[in-house]
């Protein structure tokens, strides 16, 4: 596995990832209340991840960059949407947009 490969992998595994634990919370299989901090640092990392592999574009022939450009503008809107508590069902909505993305940009990174 070449490195913009594994960059693609860890940046979609983050997204996944944080999505499973905001999922295990709202489902109240997992009690977070006492380390609520973990999404948004798991949120953070994702954005990160996401960003530095859409920056790919730049520096790297891949062109899988190009198609995690949507996942890394909803992912920077997502604070502004309103929290999963106050307002879950536009929360979800909005952090389900990337996926498309991910999936597509994966792909591409993966088979270039």
């Amino acid at each position: 596995m070449t490195g913009i490969e594994l960059l693609f992998v860890l940046a979609s595994g983050t997204y996944i990832l944080n999505a499973f634990f905001g999922v295990s919370v709202r489902a109240g299989i997992v009690d977070s209340s006492g380390f609520r901090w973990l999404h948004h640092g798991l949120y953070l990392a994702t954005f990160v991840l996401a960003l530095l592999a859409a920056s790919s574009m730049w520096w790297s022939p891949n062109q899988a960059g190009w198609y995690l450009i949507p996942a890394v503008l909803a992912l920077a809107a997502l604070p502004y949407v309103g929290s999963a508590r106050r307002h879950p069902r536009r929360h979800v909505y909005a952090a389900l947009v990337p996926l498309p993305f991910y999936i597509l940009s994966l792909i591409v990174a993966l088979t270039s």
